[in-house]
């Protein structure tokens, strides 16, 4: 897996592919990070990338020319996806993660400033995405968000590969608890059935607080999850929670 950012920072990319689980996967050739810097195409001596809006405003609007350049100093694989990222683009999620990680490469446009010439967006014609609903400085953080959710599914990259398929949204359910040792802190305690040493019961349990903790906080997906096939255990599960509710 090769991973392209075009980035007026290079220096926050490398940084933070630099450590824990993507610098590991970097380093044992699972995946490659790659830095472009749209100045490096410009050809006045101050390196400008942006400009003044035309028509009048606040901010800096970045220009054409170096991230059309940038992006054509890419040799394209033919399983690539281009991604720019920006507010108005559809929001990430697993299941894109996922569907990134079949890819050969990916490659970034990250902006800055007031944002890009739309012409970049509509000759570049680039997969728009955003990790939220809100406004970061520029798309380099985004874009270190969809590396780290991708790089993790890659194999080797994690010690444990079954990390993967039960973290998160990998079900439509946010994941169980986890305790480790001591078993009873400043009054608190394991729950007695993880340390029965009965792995039914114990996968059992997690489904349940898996199921239980979506309920709580994400509704939206406990009805997604609710219209897939159910497995018996899932379908007895549901059962008891909705008997534990009618006795409330």
């Amino acid at each position: 897996m090769e991973f392209n950012i075009i980035t007026l920072f290079p220096e926050i990319v490398d940084f933070y592919c630099s450590t824990s689980i993507i610098g590991r996967a970097r380093k044992n050739n699972i995946m490659a990070v790659n830095t472009i810097n749209p100045r490096e195409f410009t050809n006045d001596k101050h390196r400008t990338v942006d400009d003044t809006p035309y028509g009048g405003g606040a901010g800096m609007v970045l220009m054409c020319d170096p991230f059309f350049k940038s992006v054509k100093s890419i040799e394209r694989k033919q399983n690539s996806e281009l991604i720019i990222l920006t507010p108005s683009g559809e929001t990430f999620n697993q299941k894109m993660a996922q569907e990134f990680k079949g890819k050969e490469q990916i490659n970034f446009i990250c902006g800055h400033y007031e944002g890009f010439d739309q012409r970049i967006i509509d000759g570049l014609q680039p997969r728009a995405i955003s990790i939220g609903d809100f406004i970061l400085t520029g798309g380099e953080l985004g874009s270190l968000c969809i590396i780290d959710a991708v790089t993790r599914l890659l194999t080797g990259s994690l010690g444990a590969e079954e990390s993967t398929i039960e973290e998160s949204f990998s079900d439509d359910l946010l994941e169980y608890p986890h305790y480790t040792r001591p078993a009873e802190y400043i009054g608190m305690r394991v729950p007695e059935v993880l340390l029965s040493g009965h792995h039914a019961n114990i996968t059992k349990w997690r489904k349940k607080q898996s199921i239980l903790a979506t309920i709580k906080k994400r509704t939206d997906l406990f009805e997604k999850f609710k219209q897939k096939q159910l497995t018996k255990q899932e379908k007895e599960i549901l059962k008891e929670i909705e008997e534990t509710r009618g006795e409330e």
